[in-house]
């Protein structure tokens, strides 16, 4: 493969030497590309004797065989490691201001990157943020690890070993075909029920899980369709652009149930990561309910149950069909939340039952998750956590094994 590995300034940038000798002993054809503080810490001669390549950090060298770009265009893979904060920032706003920019945003080809900072660096909203848009993207995170850093501190935030990074990469470079062939129907998103043309009742689902889910069966092969309810900004745009996945839209809980029924149809797998109402309004009014004297000093609104849309996809399934649910609880403790989970998977019916717990700062609106998956019998088979699309793949590794795969 032709492999560019870019390189931050920052201390970790010795241990990226490693990783270059391990993608050259492993056959492939390797161009490193440092930014200029990355050679403050390994020069030029470094990694020319280790890639075997000529190195540059100016997009003003070999201009006639356009070099800033030709690379990107080039690549097979890309690996940013380490990739400071100051990095990050750049790759998430697409700025292209050397080298290193301009191969990234000129490549077609996977991009692996490996974070090394400090720890309040790493935690940085700022951070946090460019790390959940690079993800979104696609770019794939591999760390940091949790240990000692420069200076004597020790936190989140040191760059991961080099054979992680090794196998992380090449993973990414020849993805999974393991769902080739699979239908798969994915709902996402959180209902919206109306009170009047104005209002709604709500969740704070952000539709991240669900699309996630959508998104890694696509790229190990599946043709899915995403049914989504009501997604946060900027959610949907990858899997929308995936050429196995096809979005249908659903607003209300009965508009999902309707749409879920009729895709379930010729599904090999089902899975409903939505978060769905359960009430509706029972007299929806027509024109907004204005706030004023008739009314008195408060509004009582009548609820309604909707259908159970999982046990109703369950009562109708076809021979051989998986069904995924997902169940959001809010327990006091991990025995609480794993009885819960065994008491819904029972009720529900479905093969298997993500549990994931949630509050005011997990779970809902947040670029990480953690789950038990349970069985049809209450058995835990993974208890992923991390990033959404770490969860996602689990649940897959799950299904594949209870399709025999």
């Amino acid at each position: 493969m032709f492999v560019v590995v870019g390189v931050s300034g920052g201390i970790a940038a010795y241990k990226s030497v490693h990783l270059v000798r391990l993608l050259v002993k492993a056959g492939h054809d390797v161009h490193v590309v440092p930014t200029a503080d990355a050679v403050r810490f390994v020069g030029l001669p470094t990694w020319e004797a280790i890639s075997r390549n000529p190195v540059t950090t100016s997009v003003h060298d070999d201009v006639a065989r356009v070099r800033h770009v030709s690379l990107g265009q080039s690549a097979d893979l890309v690996i940013v490691a380490p990739a400071t904060a100051n990095t990050l920032a750049k790759m998430a706003t697409g700025l292209a201001d050397d080298l290193l920019g301009t191969t990234l945003l000129a490549t077609t080809a996977p991009v692996v990157v490996a974070p090394a900072m400090h720890t309040e660096m790493w935690r940085h909203p700022a951070t946090v943020h460019n790390v959940a848009v690079l993800r979104e993207r696609g770019v794939v995170m591999v760390g940091p690890a949790d240990g000692e850093l420069t200076g004597g501190d020790s936190g989140p935030g040191r760059m991961s070993e080099p054979e992680e990074i090794l196998a992380a990469a090449l993973d990414a470079a020849v993805p999974r075909a393991d769902l080739a062939g699979v239908r798969a129907v994915v709902s996402a998103g959180g209902t919206r029920e109306p009170i009047d043309p104005v209002r709604f009742i709500g969740n704070r689902s952000s539709g991240r899980q669900g699309v996630a889910v959508a998104l890694a069966a696509a790229d190990r092969g599946a043709d899915v369709v995403l049914v989504t309810a009501h997604l946060d900004d900027g959610v949907l745009a990858t899997a929308s652009a995936h050429p196995r996945v096809r979005v249908v839209r659903a607003g209300t809980a009965a508009d999902l149930a309707a749409v879920m029924t009729e895709q379930a149809d010729g599904a090999d797998v089902v899975v409903m990561a939505a978060a769905v109402a359960d009430y509706r309004v029972a007299d929806v009014s027509s024109i907004k309910l204005a706030k004023d004297a008739a009314h008195g000093p408060g509004l009582t609104l009548e609820l309604i149950e909707n259908d159970d849309i999982l046990a109703g996809l369950v009562r109708e399934r076809r021979a051989g069909q998986i069904i995924v649910g997902f169940a959001a609880e809010t327990p006091t403790g991990a025995e609480t939340l794993l009885d819960r989970g065994r008491r819904k998977a029972a009720r529900k019916g479905a093969d298997l039952l993500a549990v994931n717990e949630v509050g005011w700062a997990q779970g809902f609106e947040s670029e990480e998750n953690a789950v038990l998956l349970l069985d049809a019998g209450g058995d835990v088979v993974a208890s992923p956590q991390g990033s959404k699309r770490e969860v996602a793949d689990a649940l897959w590794d799950a299904v594949r094994s209870l399709r025999g795969a």
